[in-house]
């Protein structure tokens, strides 16, 4: 009897999951989460994709990938959550993003939701190959460690091939359009400039010092990229591309290489981020082939 007494505490701690978050806090569960909630779409699809889909009791406004996570239940956002809505659902774990370089002011009171067992998890992959261990760190907090770790070791093979066939190809100088009034850029240090290196391209404005700086056509112009892509879709991204079209040859870009990729899969750090990226490779070597007088 004693010797139960003394092993059921060392037990419940080697059943204990931990891990560090993308803020750099230490998270402990005591199990598996069983009822997560998501509040940014990134986060539900990096779920989906650890296997972890069917815990999900969730989601933030803006999930809508995969189907099925827009059937799910809506609790605000990351900026403005429900506390009172995702308390009612009883999580075990909240999944959110961290903002910049560390957690956000979300709106929720982590000291009571720590008192109801609530744990909050900040989620922000800022290369590509953090997707694939993000995806192993969710299925570990959910206990879906196998699937986790299968999707992650097939993430890592197509990025492992798609970083070798790029490496020494001649780069390719491009622009990286996000919206248009006003126009934003990305620089080299976020996921996106991660992607565009990947694929041996070089970012015309990689070195500002804003993630996200705003710039004009007058500055693209002196830039004159080899190659443009806009991160947009539907009408605004037909309507970008025409406009840099009109250019003709004072651009160097126009009228071939330029190219419109989905913002949604471009955007999030999730495995759709890394298809999108095998596209945006493709279209950079369209550009490079054309330099090259192929």
């Amino acid at each position: 009897m004693a010797v139960a007494l003394v092993l059921v505490p060392a037990a419940a701690l080697a059943q204990a999951i931990h891990a560090r978050d993308d803020a750099g806090r230490d998270i402990t569960l005591p199990a598996p989460a069983r009822r997560v909630v998501s509040l940014a779409p990134h986060a539900t699809e990096l779920l989906y994709a650890a296997g972890a889909g069917a815990a999900i009791v969730g989601v933030d406004r803006y999930s809508n990938y995969p189907p099925e996570a827009v059937k799910l239940p809506r609790v605000g956002d990351g900026l403005h959550p429900n506390a009172e809505r995702i308390v009612a659902l009883a999580p075990d774990l909240v999944v959110l993003w961290a903002y910049g370089d560390g957690p956000a002011h979300a709106g929720l009171p982590e000291s009571l939701l720590a008192r109801l067992g609530i744990r909050l998890y900040y989620s922000n992959p800022r290369k590509l190959a953090d997707i694939p261990d993000a995806i192993e760190r969710l299925g570990e907090l959910t206990g879906t460690r196998t699937t986790a770790r299968a999707h992650a070791a097939d993430l890592r093979r197509r990025l492992a091939a798609l970083a070798a066939r790029h490496a020494g190809q001649r780069p390719v100088r491009v622009f990286y359009q996000v919206g248009s009034q006003p126009m934003y850029t990305v620089n080299d240090r976020g996921i996106i400039g991660d992607a565009l290196r990947t694929c041996g391209a070089v970012n015309v404005f990689g070195g500002l010092p804003a993630a996200a700086p705003m710039v004009g056509t007058e500055g693209v112009l002196k830039e004159n990229p080899q190659a443009i892509i806009v991160g947009q879709a539907g009408p605004g991204a037909d309507a970008a591309l025409a406009a840099w079209k009109a250019f003709g040859p004072a651009l160097a870009a126009a009228p071939d290489n330029l190219w419109a990729i989905d913002p949604d899969a471009m955007h999030r750090p999730t495995p759709r981020m890394i298809d999108a990226t095998e596209r945006l490779c493709g279209m950079i070597d369209a550009a490079r082939r054309r330099a090259a007088g192929r």
